[in-house]
């Protein structure tokens, strides 16, 4: 009797995994992933730098995955319009203040779509309130459907919400990953984009640390998590970088096409990816969302990417 109580138990659980594994593509074993984006370093402070330091957490992660040395925002270099290519895989000349919503589905939507699955199972976490309208779209099907779940700046998008800390959007990543256990997440971190638009230039590189550390507990904490080790893919990247010293204010600003503006950074790690590579082919933004889609399971159909060359195992 006791056995067979058992294996009442046993064969739905059975069934659950077996559907979970329907959702993701049968040739590869990514089943997670987390998008973190640091928000307006510049290269040359970043990875452009030889001894790297101002990130040794992630400088210490390079072995792990693929770092792409020529990874571009070829749009408007602004925070809303980087993150848009980021998720829609279009370049839009959106408003950077929150006042419209990007035209394409997002990997979010397309995921959920595909996959019939609850709002908590995708996520955007981020310091800026503004980045509330990823959630959404303004395209004719999409708008307002299979929205991921939000927690955007100090009350989501609204008056009176505003900026957090990232030190807050950090505790609530992780509280939202130990809860939910979301399939797809992108994170936000303000930082070095605030403390550079303040004209300190210790602040700013201070940002660039501060955040590396946030990126590395991130890890640290999927390293360690049996749901997320070994079955998620993490992409580490930005939405702008900053201008050049010669060019306007120098690092305290961003938003025109000088290369300090366009080239920004990528590091991917997954169970999917080669370890220990360096790809310096010429990639882009919206290359990230047809990425996540090839090993997701879905296609991002409006995406104008393509998947990341020398990526892939």
């Amino acid at each position: 009797m006791k056995r067979f109580i058992q294996s009442i138990f046993l064969v739905p659980f059975i069934f659950a995994v077996s559907c979970a594994q329907d959702h993701f593509h049968e040739n590869y074993n990514t089943e997670n992933v987390i998008i973190i984006v640091t928000d307006g370093p510049r290269y040359s402070e970043t990875w452009g730098n030889p001894n790297y330091d101002y990130i040794p957490f992630q400088a210490s992660m390079k072995s792990e995955g693929v770092l792409f040395t020529n990874f571009y925002n070829h749009g408007t270099t602004t925070t809303i319009p980087g993150h848009t290519a980021i998720t829609t895989g279009n370049y839009e000349p959106i408003n950077n203040g929150g006042l419209e919503v990007p035209q394409y589905p997002s990997i979010f939507q397309y995921w959920r779509k595909k996959y019939a699955e609850k709002q908590n199972r995708t996520w955007i976490i981020a310091s800026k309130d503004k980045l509330d309208v990823l959630s959404n779209c303004a395209s004719l099907g999409w708008k307002d459907k299979y929205m991921p779940s939000s927690n955007c700046g100090v009350d989501g998008l609204g008056v009176g919400s505003g900026y957090r800390e990232d030190s807050a959007t950090l505790v609530k990543s992780i509280e939202v990953l130990q809860m939910h256990h979301p399939n797809l997440v992108l994170i936000n971190f303000r930082d070095p984009d605030l403390s550079a638009h303040q004209g300190i230039w210790g602040g700013y590189l201070n940002g660039i640390i501060q955040t590396d550390k946030l990126v590395y507990e991130i890890w640290q904490f999927v390293q360690n998590d049996p749901h997320y080790k070994d079955k998620t893919a993490l992409f580490i990247t930005n939405d702008h970088g900053r201008h050049l010293n010669d060019v306007q204010d120098g690092f305290i600003s961003h938003g025109d096409d000088c290369s300090g503006c366009r080239k920004i950074s990528l590091l991917a790690i997954g169970p999917d990816f080669k370890k220990g590579k360096v790809v310096n082919a010429v990639h882009s933004q919206i290359d990230i969302p047809v990425t996540v889609g090839e090993i997701m399971g879905f296609s991002a159909t409006n995406a104008k990417g393509e998947i990341l060359s020398g990526l892939l195992k």
